[in-house]
């Protein structure tokens, strides 16, 4: 099924990995979020010495991720005790749950959405590397450019659609469409009565200060180039009309303000993210 398809993974999937990584070896604890199995699927010669992993610039992107991260996977943990038992991560990238968390992720089932060829490198990593990969945990590869349906691949392996689900998308929705995150918005909506769906979203440009302002013109025109535009900004009013116009029950937004308070108004070291990127949580 590969065959056709870039069996690596994305760079942007390395970059998170790597970052988390970056955060444990080189910021003081208490850490944020503890992740260095990424980078050992990875397995990146001299990874540290490059460039995008310069502490001084790396700064307030991987505390960005590492926060964002934490986040999640701290709402996760509340989900189950509320008796979720059905995980989705679309665009996984080198998520590495199942492995860090591996009696969690023995009473819940974890679908892991991506596209073919980088969660085929994923899987050959993970068994390369001597990691386990549970029964619980399936693999739902998406071929997006060739029109396949997340929804219909996720049915097939074996989600529970009868059942309540909690749904999570970190870093996606900007390189979509408003129209198709509303239709994903759509069809997560109408998942069983107590879902929940997380998703990051980048700030309007006119919501962010001159300097992040300035920076993140200079990342969109990047991204452009590189054949990956970025297709929507929200304004917290936006994104929130989004989710109720998908008909979600309850939705709230989550400002990079609210992570910091969270998780890093009491370290001494300056680490903290820009406000560009935020969440929407939501309920059905």
């Amino acid at each position: 099924m590969t065959d056709k398809y870039t069996v690596a993974p994305e760079h942007t999937a390395v970059r998170v990995a790597l970052w988390r990584a970056l955060h444990v070896k080189i910021d003081p604890p208490p850490h944020i979020f503890t992740d260095e199995v990424g980078a050992a699927l990875v397995d990146e010669k001299d990874w540290q010495n490059r460039q995008d992993m310069a502490p001084g610039f790396s700064k307030s992107m991987r505390a960005s991720i590492v926060g964002r991260a934490r986040f999640i996977e701290d709402l996760l943990k509340e989900e189950i005790k509320n008796g979720v038992t059905q995980y989705v991560i679309l665009g996984a990238g080198l998520d590495t749950f199942a492995q860090r968390h591996s009696e969690i992720a023995s009473r819940i089932q974890i679908f892991e959405v991506d596209q073919p060829g980088p969660q085929a490198w994923k899987k050959k990593r993970l068994l390369e590397k001597g990691f386990e990969i549970p029964e619980s945990l399936h693999f739902v590869p998406v071929d997006f450019e060739a029109g396949e349906s997340w929804w219909d691949r996720l049915l097939a392996a074996g989600f529970n659609p009868a059942k309540p689900a909690f749904v999570v998308s970190t870093g996606v929705s900007m390189y979509l469409t408003k129209e198709t995150n509303l239709t994903t918005f759509q069809q997560i909506a109408k998942l069983a009565k107590g879902s929940t769906f997380a998703t990051t979203f980048m700030l309007s440009l006119d919501l962010l200060p001159d300097q992040e302002r300035s920076i993140m013109e200079f990342v969109m025109k990047k991204a452009a180039e590189s054949g990956t535009p970025f297709n929507s900004l929200f304004s917290p009013e936006e994104i929130l009309a989004l989710a109720r116009k998908a008909d979600f029950s309850e939705s709230k937004y989550v400002s990079a303000q609210d992570i910091y308070n969270r998780y890093f108004s009491l370290r001494t070291d300056g680490l903290s993210a820009g406000t560009a990127e935020a969440f929407l949580v939501a309920t059905t």
